[in-house]
């Protein structure tokens, strides 16, 4: 597996590019914005888009999603204890953050634990609540990559002043299911720069590093 990335939107979301490199297929993780530069680096690289996967649903990471699916009809990919949240408005935040309103449904609703094969790449589904009630991360133990959305950053956690968000469940997810991973897994967070489960584990001030 090849990691891309974009950073997309006022907000500076990380889009990445999961590629398939025997293949060019490829999964879109957080469209954040701008479907057509998402098409356009596709094109221009020769992927095969096949799915949109999304680690939470505030609007800052699926605004694009509109976008690929009118165009290219990727299915989208969400934890099943997003679907409140994508779909209302007020909790997803496109009002507040973009004056837009975006109601979206998944087309396929994941769980806990689950294992996705698609494009010709396998992730199993961590159900990190606690920035939103429906956050989850898409770990590749093949590739050794974690895609961590708005839950785990360098240095630092997700906010949990949204609603529904929840200081106490975000810490232990990230306690009992990502800090179990091999040292060397490398984080792909929704926002700033990437890092590692180990660096993490012993320098994150909220994991008691």
């Amino acid at each position: 597996m090849k990691v891309e990335s974009m950073v997309l939107g006022q907000i500076q979301t990380n889009c990445y590019f999961a590629i398939n490199e025997a293949t060019k297929e490829t999964i879109v993780i957080d469209p954040a914005d701008r479907p057509e530069a998402i098409i356009r680096k596709a094109v221009d690289e020769g992927l095969d888009l096949k799915a949109i996967f999304l680690t939470h649903g505030h609007a800052d990471h699926m605004l694009g999603v509109g976008g690929l699916k009118e165009k290219l009809g990727l299915p989208v990919y969400a934890c099943e204890a997003e679907r409140e949240l994508l779909a209302d408005p007020a909790q997803n935040l496109s009002p507040a953050l973009f004056r837009k309103t975006v109601s979206l449904n998944a087309d396929v609703w994941v769980k806990d634990g689950q294992e996705l094969t698609v494009a010709g790449m396998t992730f199993r589904v961590l159900w990190t609540p606690g920035h939103t009630p429906g956050g989850c991360c898409y770990y590749s133990e093949e590739a050794g990559v974690l895609f961590s959305g708005d839950t785990l950053f360098a240095g630092s956690v997700g906010r949990t002043d949204f609603p529904g968000g929840s200081m106490s469940d975000l810490v232990r997810g990230i306690r009992e299911k990502l800090t179990k991973l091999p040292d060397e897994t490398k984080v792909y967070p929704g926002h700033m720069e990437t890092s590692t489960i180990g660096e993490e584990r012993r320098y994150n001030p909220y994991l008691g590093g």
